[in-house]
C-alpha cells in the first residue's frame, strides 16, 4: 500500500534525495527522526489536520535531512526541510518549477532569524488557514529566538478579523483611517487569551490605503499573501505599494505571494484563463514578490494540484517553524 498521495509520481524523487543523504528509505528515515525525539508525523497534523499524508511524510525526510547534516540550530534545519519538500514535488509541475519547497523552507529560516521582527499573514480576508500558521509559530518561533516575533495578521473585514481573533485567542485591533489626514486611529485592543496567542495581532481593514497603513503600524519586514476570489483585490495591492513605500524608506520588505497556480478561481478575470495561464491572482502575486509560492494559502487538495503537497501555503509556514524549533529543542536536550 502506498504510502501517501501521488506516490507513483513522486517516489522517482524522493528516492534520489534518500539515497543522496544515505537514508536508506523514507521508513528509515522516519525511524532515525523519531529516535531523535521528534514526532514530526503529529507536528504536522496538529498543524492543519486535513492536510495529507504526503505533507507529513515531505517533512519527516526533510527533519532526516537535518539530521545527516548534523545540524542543531533551527533557522538552519529549516532550509533542510525545504529540501525534503523539494523532493515531494511532481516533475514539471508548477511547484517543481519555482522550487516551492525551498521557498518554504528559506521562509521558515527567515522568520527563525534575529534580523526578522515581524511577521503578517496578509490575508485577502481573515482566514482559519492564516490563523493555523500563526499560532503554530507563535507558539513555536521564540523558544529559540533572542528577541520574539511578531506575528500578526492583517486582512479585509473588521468583524472577520474580530471572529478569528475570539476564537483562536488574539488580540484583536480595531483601527479607523483618517482620509483626510492620512492618520491610523486605534480605536481598540482587546486580548482574548493570556499565553503566546495573545501575542498575536488580528486586523481587519476596509482597503487597501488602511491596509498599508496597518503594515507601517506594524513595521512588518516579511509577509505572506493568502489567495481569494475578490478579496485578492486586497493583499496583493496592499504588499506591492506597501514594498514601493518601505524602500522609499530605506527599509527592507521580503513579500511571499502564495495562492494561486491554477487561474480557475471564481474571480471574473481569471474563468477564462485556460489552462495555459495562471490568471490575475498569480499575475499579481509576481509583480511583488520576492518569492512565489503555488496554489491555496488554506486548502491541501488545490496546493496538491499545483504538484506541491496536500497542505495549505500558510499552515505550512507554521508546521516549518514547528518542525525546526522541535529538532533544535531535541539536539539542545541530548547534549545537556
Amino acid at each position: 500500500m502506498a504510502l501517501f498521495e501521488g506516490y507513483e509520481r513522486r517516489i522517482n524523487n524522493i528516492n534520489e534525495v534518500v539515497a543522496q543523504y544515505e537514508l536508506g528509505s523514507l521508513e528509515d528515515a522516519k525511524k532515525l527522526v523519531e529516535e531523535n525525539g521528534v514526532d514530526v508525523y503529529n507536528i504536522v497534523t496538529e498543524t492543519q489536520p486535513i492536510a495529507f499524508e504526503n505533507a507529513k511524510w515531505a517533512y519527516i525526510l526533510g527533519a532526516a535531512i537535518a539530521i545527516k547534516k548534523g545540524q542543531t540550530k533551527a533557522k538552519d534545519i529549516a532550509e533542510s526541510l525545504g529540501e525534503g519538500i523539494q523532493a515531494f514535488c511532481i516533475p514539471g509541475s508548477v511547484a517543481d518549477q519555482r522550487k516551492v519547497g525551498i521557498g518554504h523552507g528559506n521562509l521558515a529560516a527567515r522568520l527563525l532569524n534575529e534580523e526578522t521582527e515581524c511577521f503578517a499573514f496578509l490575508a485577502g480576508h481573515e482566514s482559519f488557514a492564516a490563523a493555523e500558521g500563526a499560532i503554530k509559530i507563535a507558539l513555536s518561533a521564540n523558544k529559540v529566538r533572542k528577541h520574539p516575533l511578531r506575528v500578526m495578521l492583517n486582512g479585509l473585514g473588521k468583524d472577520a478579523a474580530y471572529l478569528i481573533s475570539r476564537i483562536n485567542g488574539f488580540t484583536y485591533v480595531k483601527t479607523q483611517m483618517d482620509y483626510t489626514t492620512g492618520q491610523l486611529n486605534i480605536l481598540e485592543e482587546r486580548r482574548f487569551s493570556k499565553g503566546p496567542r495573545g501575542e498575536v495581532k488580528c486586523y481587519g481593514a476596509d482597503d487597501v490605503r488602511e491596509g498599508v497603513s496597518i503594515m507601517h503600524l506594524e513595521n512588518v519586514d516579511v509577509s505572506i499573501t493568502g489567495n481569494s476570489t475578490n478579496p485578492t483585490r486586497f493583499q496583493h495591492p496592499v504588499a506591492g505599494t506597501y514594498k514601493k513605500e518601505r524602500y522609499e524608506l530605506g527599509k527592507k520588505y521580503f513579500s511571499v505571494a502564495s495562492g494561486g497556480g491554477t487561474g480557475r478561481t471564481l474571480h471574473p478575470d481569471n474563468v477564462g484563463a485556460g489552462p495555459a495561464s495562471y490568471g490575475l491572482t498569480d499575475t499579481m502575486g509576481r509583480m511583488h514578490s520576492d518569492a512565489q509560492f503555488a496554489g491555496s494559502s488554506s486548502v491541501p487538495a488545490h496546493v496538491e494540484m499545483m504538484g506541491l503537497i496536500g497542505m495549505g501555503n500558510n499552515p505550512m509556514v507554521g508546521a516549518s517553524v514547528a518542525v525546526a524549533v522541535a529538532l533544535q529543542e531535541a539536539f539542545t536536550a541530548a547534549a545537556v
